[in-house]
């Protein structure tokens, strides 16, 4: 998979804000440097700082305010170390997707707060009202990161991270666009994505994670048909559900 690509999207940008604020941004309080002084840096547009500058602000990673500026809120954890996108393929992040997040999504049904669920529903509608499929990627992830984050497991999360950093690279974004169709190609996973916010705010762990399974399964498979045509059908490891051509 080539990495010589431009990495301009906004999710390259998030992840580029965030190793900055575990980094070099300095204790909470701290003003961060303008958007466009960012998007120097940071070899990114505008528009890409302002929209993850919008997602950090969501998280509580970052305080805006008017007239004032931008300033450090209460730091996470350390990142864990990224791994080299050239290192893996798409196949094998989504068998490693496979095996986690319907875990998350269960343990999200099980222990996530009454305000996370509401962030769920809230992140899901934001993906709809999505102009292009650069902020539909954003907050895409930034969903999945939230059901991770109300999964309560650190070292979950922590392997969540890892494996989400994929999403960072423009050759990978572009591979799941393809598979998605565009923009149009995301009405499907956002009627999924309702239906496991749904399960984890009926406390459904069963059903959260049967929920998941069906949405990366999606994936997993149009990612297979637009790469790898010649590939035997995938064993879904279920008897109800037929193999994946």
């Amino acid at each position: 998979m080539p990495t010589d690509m431009p990495n301009t999207t906004s999710t390259y940008a998030l992840e580029r804000l965030r190793a900055y604020l575990d980094g070099a941004a300095g204790p909470d309080g701290t003003r961060l440097p303008t958007e466009r002084q960012l998007a120097e840096e940071m070899g990114v547009g505008r528009r890409a700082i302002r929209r993850a500058l919008e997602v950090l602000e969501a998280e509580g990673r970052i305080t805006r305010r008017q007239g004032a500026g931008t300033f450090v809120g209460a730091p996470d954890a350390d990142a864990p170390p990224a791994l080299p996108v050239g290192a893996t393929d798409f196949l094998e992040i989504m068998e490693v997707r496979l095996r986690i997040e319907p875990q998350l999504a269960a343990l999200a049904a099980l222990r996530a707060k009454p305000a996370q669920v509401a962030r769920m529903y809230e992140l899901a509608d934001r993906i709809t009202q999505c102009l292009d499929a650069d902020e539909g990627e954003l907050w895409d992830g930034t969903l999945h990161r939230q059901i991770a984050e109300a999964a309560g497991n650190a070292l979950f999360l922590s392997l969540f991270d890892m494996v989400n950093r994929i999403r960072q690279d423009a050759a990978w974004q572009a591979v799941r666009e393809r598979a998605r169709g565009g923009l149009a190609g995301h009405a499907l996973p956002v009627a999924q994505h309702r239906a496991i916010i749904d399960a984890i705010a009926a406390r459904d762990p069963q059903a959260a994670a049967e929920q998941m399974r069906v949405h990366l399964f999606m994936l997993q498979e149009k990612l297979v048909r637009l790469g790898s045509g010649d590939l035997p059908p995938i064993d879904t490891g279920r008897p109800d559900q037929p193999a994946l051509a």
